[in-house]
Parts: structure tokens; sequence; C-alpha cells
């Protein structure tokens, strides 16, 4: 790769009478100016810091404090008890009694100010540590409850700012072994017979008597000094040292809108779609964002929003690491097989999207040809991660090329501008859903970045998508971001009559830079043609109807994707989903196993009708999710045992047999958060159809699921083309075919219910009638 020349301040001549030093006013405003704003962002940073670091309380109830005091000493009285005068005694004499009476005042007035915030903070630490009002039902909260969460409210001062919380979460909790032992045996019980579960059980009982605990201590020792025992070992581990593909394997994607084109001009979609990138981007960084709360009072946590721009992973031979970057003024774009840096401020300000439309557009109408080697150079993000980092010390790592690459990676985030179409359209869009779910996780895997924490891919008719890579954060944060990019490109900033952008061109901006080996992608393409996609989208049967069966929306589609997986395979199958830590500091995921004994049972007697055996396993399943968000999971537990174990240098036979279980079925929720940027009632069309994941066993099945208002599920099904047991079209039939089923069922159950009411009023208006 050649890297375009840079813009540079001032040239200088030698010539026989002296230097001739030639300034750029032009440039040296530019620079004077992108100096300007980086110093307003620092300026900003610290006082965001210092509002975040006095929370629950504010800067201006510091003044209150130092008026109450100063004032009760006017009174002649002394509220210190004698500390002021002991402060004074240690300040300079040289000054007049008054003023160091005053100083004193002030000094102590910090102090207790400062003390008051740490109690408060502390208090609300405590306060946040109790979880059973995630066990009780809204409307039957206990009086203990009620006053805990009103004492949360009081706690928990106002306007908070994005991260105001994060200093009063408390930590996750260490499980004592016997705990996450006992809940793990009664989650494979179903999944093997007789004498394995016994095997199983010896094997985990000599783990909890023995070995197990010398490594719970560890663990306990390092909750005591780390924010989370789990976060830092999990992106490590989990993620990081991966050495195959992360294409598919690890990152996931996120659609557009499914029923709606804003505009069929590809430089104008992506003009206010990166426009709006870039508005999310300000209002993160003036942490202007709302921290989500659970029942509009628990906080979550929120440091995973830290790194969504300006980072990318970074290959390495034993392990890859996440880089991010304090700021960035430009993107990446890719547009046939060519790289560019598409500066996105002038002047210190952010450009408007028709500004943003015509440098895109420039791009497009650029015939320049692919330097050669530069056409299929993202294939090496996509392969294995060896290879990669070996490539990349050899040729990245001096010169123009290591510029280049330094210039991808140092980007906000990475644009694909794609000569593919996909139009939703038909009365099935099944199949279009399909190619266009295929064409975001992986397109031609060589026309993406995959290292980079996410990247726009914009078709040529106007449709857009989201590729994102996985280490750094999980997706409920990237949705976030993705519904309000959505909806300020439509909401807000519109297109004209046209298509294009609304706004003026400024002439004078400079033309988007062109970045100018071949490696094979042979990998990368095997993988991606291996993967069988199949995505549902149902608009009349959602939320709504599910609580009016009076069945949790989550535990319904489990139970649902348990009854299709068993018609699918015959079998039950150890299944992940994955639930959110976030009410803890750092926290990520822990696993649902959503396949339980009473699942398992009321799958076995469904055709028998068993309505109390499905009510029982939607309850399990409930409790499983609510004690895997309040810290009492199993498998993080036990993947952070592994990890001490091998760290110790010892092996655990039990702990090396439960890592090593795969997840056939494996499942997660996105959730919709931000309902209120959207018209779901006026424009039910402008929704997004969710995202989804490449499968995580190769003889399974990977399936997403949003749940989207109260009358639309969309499901994101994949597998592999290369296991003749497993089939995507014929899963999604089949999982279609389940939820209508449970749908009769407690329909008819309900019917059945009325009419007995129905039945015994009237015996008891006869009686009274006699």
């Amino acid at each position: 790769m050649a890297e375009a020349h840079q813009a540079v301040a001032f040239q200088f001549t030698i010539t026989p009478e002296g230097i001739d030093l030639q300034l750029s006013h032009q440039a040296l405003q530019q620079v004077y100016l992108s100096g300007l704003r980086s110093w307003k962002k620092r300026i900003s940073r610290l006082k965001n810091n210092f509002i975040t670091g006095v929370y629950p309380a504010s800067p201006s109830s510091w003044l209150f404090v130092v008026i109450a005091i100063l004032a009760t000493m006017y009174t002649r009285s002394d509220p210190s008890m004698g500390l002021i005068a002991k402060i004074q005694e240690h300040l300079p004499v040289r000054y007049s009694i008054c003023f160091l009476t005053v100083v004193s005042a002030v000094l102590f007035s910090t102090l207790l100010w400062l003390s008051l915030i740490f109690t408060m903070r502390l208090c609300l630490k405590q306060l946040l540590s109790y979880h059973k009002w995630m066990f009780e039902q809204r409307n039957k909260m206990s009086t203990t409850t009620k006053v805990w969460m009103a004492l949360v409210r009081i706690f928990s001062g106002r306007q908070p700012l994005l991260y105001s919380y994060q200093g009063s979460l408390p930590n996750l909790p260490v499980p004592a072994i016997k705990d996450t032992v006992k809940r793990y045996l009664d989650s494979v019980r179903p999944l093997m017979s007789t004498a394995e579960f016994e095997r199983m059980t010896t094997l985990a009982k000599e783990f909890e008597g023995g070995f197990g605990n010398k490594l719970n201590w560890y663990l306990k020792l390092k909750a005591l000094w780390a924010s989370n025992y789990v976060s830092d070992w999990w992106e490590e581990y989990i993620y990081l040292r991966g050495r195959g593909p992360i294409m598919v394997n690890s990152n996931y994607y996120g659609m557009d809108f499914v029923y709606v084109t804003p505009t069929p001009i590809q430089a104008a979609r992506a003009g206010n779609a990166l426009h709006a990138f870039l508005l999310y981007r300000r209002k993160l960084n003036k942490e202007d964002i709302k921290p989500w709360l659970l029942r509009s009072t628990v906080p979550s946590c929120s440091y995973q929003f830290e790194r969504i721009f300006n980072t990318s992973r970074i290959p390495g031979i034993i392990t890859d690491a996440v880089v991010h970057w304090q700021d960035s003024d430009y993107v990446a774009v890719h547009h046939r097989g060519r790289y560019f840096r598409l500066w996105l401020y002038q002047a210190g300000r952010l450009l408007s999207p028709r500004e943003i439309e015509h440098q895109i557009q420039r791009i497009l109408d650029d015939p320049s040809p692919p330097s050669p080697g530069e056409e299929k150079l993202g294939a090496l993000t996509a392969g294995d991660r060896v290879p990669w980092a070996q490539a990349r010390k050899e040729f990245f790592s001096s010169g123009v090329n290591k510029r280049s690459l330094d210039c991808i990676e140092r980007a906000a985030f990475f644009v694909t501008l794609s000569d593919d179409e996909h139009v939703i359209m038909g009365d099935d869009p099944t199949p279009c859903l399909d190619r266009y779910a295929k064409a975001l996780l992986h397109g031609k895997c060589y026309d993406r970045w995959f290292d980079k924490s996410f990247s726009l891919v914009v078709f040529k008719n106007g449709r857009h998508g989201l590729n994102a890579e996985h280490s750094w954060a999980d997706a409920p944060v990237v949705a976030h971001m993705w519904e309000y990019v959505l909806a300020t490109d439509c909401f807000q900033l519109g297109y004209n009559e046209e298509g294009h952008c609304k706004g003026d061109v400024n002439p004078s901006l400079s033309q988007p830079q062109r970045l100018k080996k071949s490696f094979s992608l042979s990998v990368a393409q095997a993988l991606a043609d291996d993967v069988d996609f199949h995505v549902i989208t149902l608009r009349d049967f959602g939320k709504g109807r599910i609580k009016k069966l009076r069945v949790s929306p989550d535990a319904f589609i489990q139970i649902a994707l348990q009854l299709a997986y068993y018609r699918d395979r015959g079998m039950f199958s150890l299944t992940y989903e994955a639930s959110m830590t976030r009410l803890f500091r750092e926290g990520r995921t822990e696993t649902v196993r959503s396949c339980t004994s009473e699942s398992c049972a009321f799958v076995k007697a469904f055709e028998d009708v068993c309505h109390r055996l499905f009510r029982m396993a939607c309850d399990k399943h409930q409790n499983l999710y609510r004690m895997a968000m309040t810290g009492a999971g199993i498998d993080r537990h036990l993947f952070c045992l592994y990890v001490v174990s091998k760290y110790l240098g010892e092996e655990s036979p039990f702990l090396k047999e439960v890592l090593s279980d795969p997840w056939r079925l494996s499942t997660s929720q996105t959730p919709f958060q931000q309902v209120e940027l959207f018209d779901m009632v006026n424009h039910p069309e402008y929704i997004t159809c969710g995202g989804g994941f490449g499968p995580v066993a190769d003889d399974g099945y990977g399936v997403s699921y949003s749940i989207i208002g109260e009358n639309i599920i969309n499901f994101h099904i994949s597998c592999k083309h290369s296991c003749p047991q497993t089939d995507s079209h014929k899963f999604g039939a089949l999982i279609k075919k389940s939820l209508t089923d449970l749908d009769q069922m407690l329909s008819a159950e309900q019917k059945a219910a009325r009419n007995e009411q129905n039945t015994g009023g009237n015996s008891t208006q006869a009686k009274k009638d006699l």
C-alpha cells in the first residue's frame, strides 16, 4: 500500500540569498483549529471526570456546605467541634486571624463534603448489592423492596452522566463452590444417562471437597483487588487468544430497516449515517447518554461504551490486543478494492451530511484501479490470526505500509461502499433477508476490516448494515448506538425530494486521500461459503401476544427453541443463552443454561398437552436468568476456576470435562433499548430486523432473536452446510411451528379457564336466585 502525501503547514527552499520560508496560512489555520478542538475535548473530559468523581453529589453542593459552615460560625457556634481551630494552627501565621479562620472553615467544609460523598457512594453501593427485587413481580413488590427502591432514588442523585454510577456499582461476587457445582449438576442432568450423571457427580464432589476450594480462594483474592474477577480473563482467553478466524466465529452484524429504504442514493445514505455516528460520538465524549436503568431505578455498568470508536483489534502470535485511541478525525473507506482516508472535520467543524455525501460520491466516481495486492488486503483480517500477525510483522512494520495500516487502524471506524444491492421485496422477503444477512456477516471476505470495532456497510441501492468485532464489547452496546444512528438518519436529518442529504456543499473541501500486497483468502472464503443463514420476521406475533398468555416472552421463546430442537434432532442439547451482568462493575455476560430438567420434561410430555410442566419450565428459566444477572451463574465461575488451575499448573478432570462440552444451541436476545426514538404506531415500517452471529459449534445452531414492540419478533438462525444434521430453513420452520403450538396450547388453557369461571359464576348466581 502507498499513502497519499500529507498537507504541510509550511515549505522552505534554500537559495543563494538564504532560506525562503513559505507559510500556508490555510494549513496553519487548520492546525490551529484542530488543536483547539482537541483542547476543548480535553477540558470537557476533565470537567466530566470531576462531575462523575463527586457523584451522587453535585459540584454546587460544595458551595452549599461552605456557606452553611460559615453561617453557623457567624452565630458563634463551632460545627467542627474544634477541628477548624486545629486546621488553623497548621496554616502560616503571616495572614490575619479572620482570613485564616475563613480558610480553615473552607478546608473543613471541603473535607466534610468529600466525606459525605464517600458515605453516600458507599451507601448506594450497599443498596445496589440487594437483588431480591429482581425475583419479585412489579405489581407484587414486598415492603422491603419498595423501601429499598425509594432509598436508591434518594442516594442516586440527579441528572447522572453516562459513567456517574461506575464508582457506586458493586463488584461481581464469587459464588461458593458447592452452589456452583450443585447448579451445574442440575443443568446437565437431563442431558446425561444415569451412568454418565453418576460419574460426573463423583468428579464434582471430589472437586468440591478438595482442589476447588483452593482455586476459589484465589478467585476471592482477585475479587478483592480487581473491579471484576471475570471480565479481563474473559476478554483475553475467550476472545483475544482465539487463533481461528474472527469472521463468522466471533463478529456479528446488525441490519437496516427491513421494509423501507429512506433513499436509494448510496452516497446520501452514507452521508447521513456517518454524520449520525459522529453525533453519537459527540454525545459519548460529553457523557450525554443516559445510563441504562432497570425498572427506571437500578443502574447498569457503562464501561463498554468507552471503546466504541477509535478502536481496533491488533493481531499477535500468541494473543491479540485491543487498542483504543483517544480521538480520530477520519474514517477509513473501502471501495472496489481501494482504501481511502475520509476526513470528517474541517477547521474543527464536523462536516454536514451533504458535505460527507459529496466526499463519498468523489470516492465512488474515482476510476483508479486497485494497486497490486491492495484489492484483497482485508482478507488478512478474515483468516487465521497467526498468519495475519506474521504478515503484519513482515510487511507492515515500517515505511509507507506501516503508515497506511496505522491509518486504517486509527480510524474512527471502517466504511465499506459495496457494489452489491439488497432489495427486500415480494410477499415472502425471507430469501432476500438470508442473502442480506450473509452479506453483512462476511461479505466477500476481503471488503471488510474485521479487526475494527465496527464497520458500516453501505450497499449500492442505499441499504446499509453493521459488522462488529466482539472482544471489546457485547451486542447491546453496539445496538444502542445503531438504534440512535437509524433514528437520527431518518427522523432528524432526513433527505430532500431528490433523495440527497439536506444542506449545501463547501467547495473548498479537499479530496479524500487514497491509500495505496495479495494473500490467500481460501480459509476465510471456505468459512463464509459454509455458513447457512436464515432470517425470520414475525409481524403478527410478538411480546404483546405472549404477555396476554401470562408468560415471560424470553422464557416462551426459549422453551419454543427447545421444542424445535427436539423435533429437529430427536434429542436435547446443552444450550447457551447470553445474559448480561452489567448490574456489577465492568460486568459483561453470563450463561443461562436454557435446557433444564423442567423444559425437557415439558417437551417430552407436549403431545399430552401438559400445561403445568410448561409453567414450571418457564418459571425455572426465568429464575436461571435472574440468577445469572445477579452473579449466581455457573459458567463464568467455572471458567475462572479453570484459568486459576492453569496458572497453578494443576489439572482438574472435572473442570476439563465441563469446559469441553459443546454448545450446539447458542442463543442470544438483543434488547430494543430506545423505543422512544421510533414511532412504531405511525411508522411501523421504520424498524430494524435486529442482527445475528455465526454458529458456535460446527454441528449446531446459532440463534439470535429480538423482541421489538408488542407485535414483532425476529430470528436470525445460522448453521453450517458441512453438517448434514443441521438446516437453518428447516429449523426456522420448526421454531415457527413450536411458537404457534405453544400459543394455541396456552390460548386453549385460558379459554377453558374462562369457561370454567363463567360456569362457576352462573352456578353461584343460580344458587342465589333459589
